[in-house]
């Protein structure tokens, strides 16, 4: 399981080094391959390959005609990149996906159990604010949370 945040540096060529803890988990499912997309949010998502096949077995099992499912393929499968961490534990972060992501110089790694995701460390940090600062979307959050027996 991929947890915790971890704050890391992008080189001019576009690699950041993935978390010591995110390369053990990678480790131990015998896969050291990474898929890499945008997501709904403005952050990179990363999947180890067979959480990934898992998800496009899903995916393919949807209505295709369905204007959701449609548009979550584009945006996720077709923005898609296999990877893997080069000797040094770095991956290389195409720029179409930099660009999704807004990142830059800073980037924080935040662990989500069977995936991760890569954040311009400025917009992860406006969007927990955005929460934790605000007593209503924290309530309405927890009502939500509530609902779905968390």
């Amino acid at each position: 399981m991929f947890r915790g945040r971890y704050e890391h540096t992008v080189d001019s060529k576009g690699r950041t080094s993935l978390p010591a803890r995110f390369r053990e988990v990678l480790s131990a499912t015998g896969d050291a391959r990474l898929v890499i997309t945008t997501s709904l949010d403005p952050c990179v998502v990363a999947y180890p390959m067979s959480e990934w096949l898992k998800f496009e077995e899903r995916l393919a099992s949807l209505p295709k005609f369905d204007q959701s499912v449609a548009m979550l393929r584009r945006i996720y499968v077709s923005g898609a990149v296999e990877c893997e961490p080069d000797k040094n534990g770095r991956v290389l972060v195409p720029s179409t996906l930099r660009k999704h992501a807004g990142l830059g110089r800073e980037a924080l790694w935040a662990g989500m159990g069977t995936h991760a995701e890569l954040w311009s460390t400025d917009r992860f940090d406006a969007l927990r604010e955005s929460v934790l600062g605000d007593e209503d979307k924290r309530a309405l959050m927890a009502a939500r949370l509530s609902e779905l027996g968390l």
